[in-house]
């Protein structure tokens, strides 16, 4: 005779560790629609002492493990120039990160777009063939405007930050 039961399993991430991601998204997209410039300077610069900070580690982990040590030692290096470059530039990195952002994904809308229409023609209907058409508009926009992008960047975040948190929260108190 067999018995079904019930296998509870642990999740992953403690529930208060969701909350407080949620909580810190909620403050800063808060922060990002209210003074966008301070906001966007002040997480640049964090960006910038985290590749800094991830370029020493990536050289140091050659030591520890040599396996791919010449990506270790290009991205290591990368990470350090990057770092410094946004760390002693604070007012250039606040304008051009965000453009050069803008500009990836701008890049990426014109892939993903062509991937699409590639698809439409292949028999994935009308749908796939209007949304790739869509993305290739709005990655042109994104493309020859991105600082237009960069200007909109901060409060998309911050946007996104609120509705994220504020679903980050939920989510924690269902775990609970």
């Amino acid at each position: 005779m067999a018995t079904a039961t019930k296998e509870v399993t642990a999740p992953l991430v403690p529930w208060w560790v969701v909350l407080l991601q949620g909580i810190a998204a909620l403050i800063i997209g808060f922060f990002l629609l209210t003074s966008p410039g301070i906001t966007l300077a002040i997480i640049v610069q964090f960006m910038g002492i985290y590749w800094f900070v991830s370029g020493i580690f990536s050289i140091v982990a050659i030591f520890i493990d040599s396996e791919g040590w010449g990506w270790k030692l290009f991205s290591g290096i990368l990470g350090i120039i990057a770092g410094i470059i946004v760390i002693q530039n604070p007012l250039w990195s606040t304008l051009l990160l965000p453009a050069v952002v803008v500009i990836i994904v701008g890049i990426q809308g014109i892939i993903m777009g062509i991937i699409g229409l590639i698809q439409a023609f292949q028999g994935g209907g009308w749908g796939a063939g209007i949304l790739g058409a869509i993305s290739i508009i709005f990655g042109l926009i994104l493309l020859f405007n991105p600082v237009i992008g960069a200007v909109a960047l901060p409060w998309v975040l911050g946007v996104f930050g609120i509705v994220g948190g504020i679903l980050s929260i939920i989510a924690a108190f269902r775990m609970k």
